[in-house]
């Protein structure tokens, strides 16, 4: 109990500040590249709230990945912390988050001012026009993170992805990072308040290039990710089925619900 209050009241605290310094520089016109105060807030804010929890990151792999060079990140999803994880283990990047994330108090604002990119999961058409700003970003060259299931799950077993991840990796001409996280349940299950210290593993996976693929090539791409991360959950935690049947194969309609 004493912990998981620590962390919370780490977590209000730590947004006020940083959130509140990422505004400000927003409000001051600070441009956003390499080694800004958005960055160094974002990074700073994660660090707050993984040292209160007790967490400690393991990253695995990651090193070949090219300074600098945008890429599409996706990982599973399975507890809150999976956000302050991700922002610890990987290279600096954006996010692309549900809008209702966005209606948080000074949460919202700051995400926003950090480079968040808002989804309306409800309105397909303002859904694309967000893709299709991520994806202008990203040839501008920053990276971004998406959740492709969606919403947190309850277990490590991979759910159903949602395509607009894959198909703003295409429509960007970058690669796409798979990156499986293991380790956030016991820190902090889904739908729970509770916070426990604990180790949390990051294997961030071989790049897959997307280079001359089209946007009907989106679902074999998806899969190819899927198969990925679902191997490298099976073989070293033991994870099965990791492998479900996707989801896009019995609807093939887009609907570019992407994160958390």
């Amino acid at each position: 109990m004493i912990r998981t209050a620590w962390t919370i009241l780490a977590l209000i605290v730590g947004t006020l500040i940083f959130g509140s310094i990422a505004l400000l520089a927003q409000l001051l016109g600070v441009a956003h590249k390499p080694g800004s105060v958005y960055e160094w807030a974002t990074a700073s804010w994660a660090r707050w709230l993984l040292g209160a929890g007790g967490v400690r990151v393991v990253r695995h792999g990651g090193d070949e990945l090219p300074d600098g060079a945008p890429r599409v990140f996706v990982a599973n999803h399975v507890s809150a912390f999976d956000i302050p994880v991700c922002v610890a283990a990987l290279p600096p990047y954006g996010f692309l988050a549900k809008r209702e994330l966005q209606k948080v108090p000074l949460f919202g604002a700051a995400a926003r001012a950090v480079g968040v990119i808002f989804i309306d999961r409800g309105n397909r058409k303002a859904a694309f026009d967000a893709l299709d700003d991520a994806s202008r970003q990203v040839r501008e060259g920053r990276s971004v993170l998406v959740y492709p299931e969606g919403t947190r799950g309850d277990g490590y077993a991979l759910r159903p992805f949602k395509k607009g991840s894959f198909v703003l990796a295409i429509g960007a001409d970058v690669p796409i990072v798979p990156v499986v996280i293991h380790g956030t349940i016991a820190v902090n299950p889904n739908g729970t308040l509770s916070a426990t210290p604990g180790v949390v593993h990051v294997h961030i996976l071989p790049p897959i290039a997307t280079v001359g693929l089209s946007y009907e090539e989106r679902d074999r791409l998806a899969e190819r990710v899927r198969h990925a991360m679902a191997d490298c959950l099976r073989t070293q935690y033991g994870v099965d089925p990791a492998i479900e049947p996707p989801a896009y194969r019995a609807a093939p309609s887009v609907t570019p619900a992407l994160a958390t």
